[in-house]
């Protein structure tokens, strides 16, 4: 389950990190994103997470504006310390209105919400309603091999094996450790929920790489980083300063 959290206060994002990670233990948390401006470059790059947890008052305005600027797609559960908003909040992809400071037990509810109206259900009998993914389940979830074909040769390439994915002229490649490219029948959106996130990572819109896959990376302009990966001719791979952001914390484990 990918989770996006919104939050400009550093302590209200860690208690909620700290919550969720005991409510859903298995659960890949991107952010927290502290700006309308940063929130809707992260929704332009990525794919669409499962929920969206936003605060309403953020560094440079009110979460509303994000929906003015781009397509949410995504359910949201509000979190705030004001109660004025949650009509305006209900008359989008609202699933609860919580407001700070956040309780586990209204947290739960409204994840319990989330499951019931926007999620195939997922609370077990018996678990206290808990969302419970076995680290058996967590772990096939990703592929372990794909199927690409070349020429009249149908091959398979194990994950391990690949250094990165990209997508060029509307199809999709995998790269291994001796450079060879490899062409699979996914989007690179698909490819991002098949690949392990945590040996796996979303750099841009054109490539998904491994650490292993990466030859340098140097500091850029503006709090940004470039990036070459091995076997890869392309040299202008520029992360946003939030993709900087996230792809530090990935790295920094």
């Amino acid at each position: 389950m990918n989770l996006l959290i919104i939050e400009d206060e550093e302590q209200a994002a860690k208690k909620l990190r700290r919550i969720l990670k005991d409510l859903l233990p298995n659960a890949f948390m991107h952010g927290a994103l502290e700006s309308v401006e940063d929130a809707v470059e992260w929704i332009k790059d990525n794919p669409n997470p499962d929920l969206i947890f936003m605060d309403i008052h953020l560094a440079d305005g009110l979460s509303f504006e994000i929906f003015t600027k781009i397509e949410v797609s995504s359910p949201v559960i509000f979190t705030t310390a004001y109660d004025q908003y949650a009509l305006r909040a209900f008359k989008l992809n609202s699933v609860d209105y919580l407001l700070k400071p956040i309780e586990k037990e209204e947290l739960e509810k409204a994840l319990k919400k989330y499951e019931t109206h926007f999620s195939k259900p997922k609370w077990p009998e018996g678990s206290n309603q808990r969302y419970i993914t076995t680290k058996t389940d967590y772990e096939n979830k990703y592929k372990q091999r794909f199927i690409s074909k070349i020429g009249d040769k149908i091959v398979a390439v194990n994950t391990e094996d690949i250094v990165f994915a990209y997508s060029e002229n509307r199809a999709t490649y995998l790269k291994n450790e001796d450079g060879k490219n490899f062409l699979v029948d996914f989007s690179l959106e698909q490819l991002e929920n098949l690949l392990d996130p945590e040996m796996f990572f979303r750099l841009n819109r054109q490539y998904i790489s491994r650490f292993e896959g990466i030859e340098k990376m140097v500091s850029y302009s503006n709090s940004r980083l470039k990036i070459w990966l091995k076997h890869c001719d392309n040299a202008d791979i520029v992360l946003s300063r939030e993709k900087t952001r996230l792809f530090k914390e990935w790295i920094d484990r």
